[in-house]
Parts: C-alpha cells; structure tokens; sequence
C-alpha cells in the first residue's frame, strides 16, 4: 500500500503520524511511504531518523506573520502546488494522511484534482481554519474525540482518540522504580514533571523557578525547560543549596527519555497542546494544564476538556505566578484526589489509536 503523508512543522503534527506508520508497517509488509514536509523544518530531522523518505517543498506560515511575509510564503505554497502534482504523478499514493502545517495545502489540493482519497488527522478539540478549509478536500477527519465532530459537515468525522507514539505506549507499561532510577531519583518521594515544549515556555519556567525552594523541602521536579531559556534555568540551578538540588532533574530538551520521564512523573505541568489528549490518557497521569495566552482557543479547549472529565486543572497563564505552587501541592498533599484524577485521565486513554487510523487510512487507499 503506497501512503503518502503529508504534515509537519512541529512535533505536534509530526509524532501523531509517525505512531500511525508503525501501525501500518506491522499490518502492511508492503507498506511503502513518501512523506511531504517543508524545508528548514522539524521533519528533517524526524522523520528520515525514522526510516521514511522525506521530500520538501517550498512554503511558510500564512497566519500570524506580516503582510509581506503572508504574500511571500502564498506565493511560495502557489509555486508548490505544480511540485505536489509532480510528486502525486510520480509516487501515484492510494492515499494521501495529512497531520497539519502549511505544506498541507498544496498537496490537499493537487490530491484533490487527482482524485486521491485523502483523510487528515484533528488532534485538538476545536479545530483551526487550516484543519476547517482542508476538511472540504478529504473524505474523512480522524478525531481524538466525539466532541469534534460538531465543527464539520456530518458523516465527514470519525474518532479514533490521540495515536501516541509506541516508545511511550512501551514506556508507560514499564516499572516506575526503573524510571525513577534512571534520572537518580527516590522512590519515596513524589515527582513532579514540568515542560512547556521544545522551544520551552517562558513564563512555566519562571513560575516554576521562583516555586523551586518550597518545592524541593517535600517533592523531587523533572523540569523540561526547553532551548529558549534554558540558559536561565541552568544558571538558577546552580544557585540551589545542594541539598535542594539534589532533588532536582533539569533538562534543555528531552527526546528518548521522555517516556520514562512520564512514568516517573505522579503530577504534571504543561501547556495545553493537543499531545495531552493522548500523553497524559496513556499514562494515567494528573495534568495542571497552563494553556499558551497566544493559541488563540485551542489549548483552552483542550484543556477544558480534560478538566470537565476530572483529570485535569486549568490554570490561566495570568493566575500563574500566584497559584501554580498551591494548586501543585493541594494536589499532590491529597492522595484520595490524585488516584480520582488518574483514574479520571486513564479513562479517556484509547490505546488503539494509531491503529484506528491505520485502518481509516486502508479502506480508503482500497476503495
């Protein structure tokens, strides 16, 4: 089955289809993938350190940048339009899966005139005006959840919950003294883990800096800062007593170790990306969620999603600097409150996902 994939920019659109070629591949000895990403992007890193072909095409954001830099990358996504012909012509896919990112458009479109069945993934609640002008050029939307569905035309939606990707599915199945061990760690401490992204989140890093002292008298912190202010972060570090930091597991970014990382974890704190829907589901995991102020509704909804279901608590940006180390310790000092939140988030897991998808995407490639 020849599956082109279409879909990258950040991790967020890329892990989710990664988890959907294993799927495949283990049903699918003949599956053969071209994956269609953008130059200068995350997917050159990601996706041939997975085994699969990689060819980019020009493009850029459309949204959230100046007029002029608007007009140069459409024009940009114009001029690959003939280069996504090209490729369909060439590779003749039997399905086009699309996960997100500008580079979407071009390749949705040409699929579209070649009548390739095409299905794109929605990992958010709500969807985005990207997702929404791209569901009239798919036969299907594969969501994370039911409550999607009533943003597109009906019949169009079909859930098959978050793909999360197979090291963290293993991950989560795996003894959590190893985990704590493997980041020198007690077993008789709770842990606390704390991340914002790749590129990290400023004011998560700083809330949580200023938080430390208080932190580490009771509870040990994983705190994934991220690139941006991690030379801040590895300065305050160093300034801890040494019997605080002793507590303490900071890291720029994580790549392979974020599995264990969420197995050690007994708390999260986050923004409210869509990898939460699947991440903290899979391992059961309670989630103070900081929805990123400048998503426009997404993280909101995401977050308030997990809220309402009890595995979750949202917390505002603005509220931050006042109420994160309460909220942090109302939740870990309540061991009753802990084991309903977890069970609340393990609930919503759909371990299945990514072969959900992978069926999706085989009865449409064999119509």
């Amino acid at each position: 089955m020849r599956v082109m994939i279409c879909g990258g920019g950040t991790g967020g659109h890329i892990y989710p289809a990664l988890s959907v070629v294993d799927a495949l591949s283990a049903d699918r000895p003949d599956l053969d993938v071209l994956w269609v990403g953008t130059r200068g992007q995350t997917e050159e890193r990601l996706v041939p350190r997975a085994g699969i072909r990689l060819h980019t095409i020009r493009g850029g954001p459309i949204v959230g940048v100046p007029l002029v830099t608007r007009l140069q990358n459409g024009a940009q996504l114009l001029w690959s339009l003939g280069s996504a012909f090209r490729l369909l012509r060439r590779f003749r896919p039997q399905v086009l899966f699309m996960t997100g990112g500008y580079v979407n458009v071009p390749v949705a479109l040409a699929a579209r005139l070649r009548r390739v069945p095409a299905a794109i993934y929605l990992p958010d609640i709500e969807p985005g005006a990207a997702i929404r002008f791209l569901s009239r050029f798919v036969d299907k939307v594969a969501c994370t959840s039911d409550d999607s569905a009533v943003y597109f035309n009906a019949g169009i939606t079909e859930t098959t919950g978050y793909p999360v990707r197979a090291e963290l599915r293993a991950a989560a199945r795996k003894d959590k003294t190893a985990a704590l061990a493997q980041f020198d760690l007690r077993p008789d401490r709770l842990t606390l883990f704390v991340f914002g992204g790749s590129r990290g989140a400023q004011s998560i890093n700083r809330a949580l800096m200023r938080i430390l002292p208080a932190l580490l008298t009771q509870y040990q912190v994983i705190h994934i800062s991220g690139t941006l202010t991690w030379p801040e972060v590895e300065a305050n570090a160093a300034q801890l007593p040494a019997d605080l930091r002793a507590h303490y597991r900071p890291y720029a970014y994580l790549d392979d170790e974020m599995g264990p990382a969420f197995r050690a974890a007994d708390l999260v704190v986050a923004r409210g990306g869509a990898s939460m829907l699947g991440e903290c589901p899979a391992f059961g995991l309670p989630a103070i969620l900081v929805p990123y102020p400048f998503a426009w509704r997404y993280q909101k909804v995401n977050a308030d999603y997990l809220a309402a279901r009890g595995a979750a608590i949202r917390l505002d940006d603005e509220r931050m600097a006042a109420e994160l180390l309460p909220t942090i310790q109302a939740i870990l000092s309540d061991a009753a409150r802990r084991v309903a939140m977890s069970t609340a988030a393990a609930a919503l897991d759909q371990p299945d996902s990514a072969q959900r998808i992978g069926r999706l995407l085989t009865r449409l490639a064999e119509k």
